[in-house]
């Protein structure tokens, strides 16, 4: 029996599609939680920061990061990085999968093959 999975993300990204539409080629039944929607607590990203660290749930490659101020974007630790994603979750990769306990940020095939064996 396959543990129960949700994939956290934004449902207009085009990321997020290409996962869950991998997923859904392979009848992996998956919840969707959108983040944007209906946002995301604090514990939930602590308990991720502590599973993967914060560095990897950062999308600093994205927009939003980078439309902030330089001095918003320097020194940056893990309080820091948590109330940036709080305040504007588009600022967390995507997509976050969790499969049980396990976490996944970021979608490639080959991870998500590994993480479904």
């Amino acid at each position: 029996m396959t543990e129960p999975a949700t994939i956290y993300g934004i449902r207009n990204c085009d990321t997020m599609k290409k996962a869950r539409a991998w997923l859904e080629a392979r009848g992996i039944a998956c919840a969707f939680h959108d983040y944007k929607t209906q946002g995301l607590t604090r514990d939930k990203l602590e308990e991720w920061s502590r599973k993967v660290g914060w560095e990897k749930l950062l999308n600093r490659s994205g927009t939003t990061f980078r439309s902030l101020p330089e001095p918003a974007r320097e020194g940056i630790d893990e309080v820091r990085a948590i109330a940036l994603m709080l305040e504007k979750p588009t600022m967390i990769r995507r997509p976050a999968l969790e499969i049980g306990d396990r976490l996944v940020v970021g979608f490639r095939p080959e991870i998500y093959e590994a993480a479904f064996r």
